[in-house]
């Protein structure tokens, strides 16, 4: 059985986590799209916490029947991995848009200093 000071501390840990999503979203600094992955953590940090009976039954599910609690850690592990992992293609794919910006800026002045040079000088 989960003891009930796991289960507050767990509630509380989920509803703070999910209000500074928001307050991060409210203040421009995280993309909803990226919240979204956060709320989904806090929400089912929060359901997996408020409701042992379901942490419970799930612990029994995974084998884990000395410590039921420790389901729940590894499921905010689980979730903590995958925002990681989605932010790593995130940031791959930002690279890979760099490298081919800089590439075009690069183009573009290579292009535009052979215009100048065949110009004639307004002092001719």
């Amino acid at each position: 059985m989960t003891p009930i000071r796991v289960s507050i501390v767990g509630v509380l840990a989920s509803v703070l986590l999910i209000l500074v999503v928001l307050e991060l979203v409210r203040g421009r600094k995280l993309k909803e799209r990226y919240a979204l992955l956060w709320l989904a953590t806090g929400i089912v940090l929060l359901v997996l916490s408020a409701w042992r009976g379901a942490l419970n039954t799930i612990a029994g599910w995974a084998g884990v029947t000395g410590y039921p609690p420790a389901v729940l850690f590894a499921v905010a592990t689980l979730f903590v991995l995958l925002v990681l992992l989605h932010y790593s293609t995130v940031i791959s794919k930002l690279t890979d848009e760099n490298v081919e910006l800089a590439q075009r800026v690069a183009l573009l002045e290579e292009r535009l200093g052979r215009d100048r040079a065949r110009e004639p000088s307004p002092a001719d």
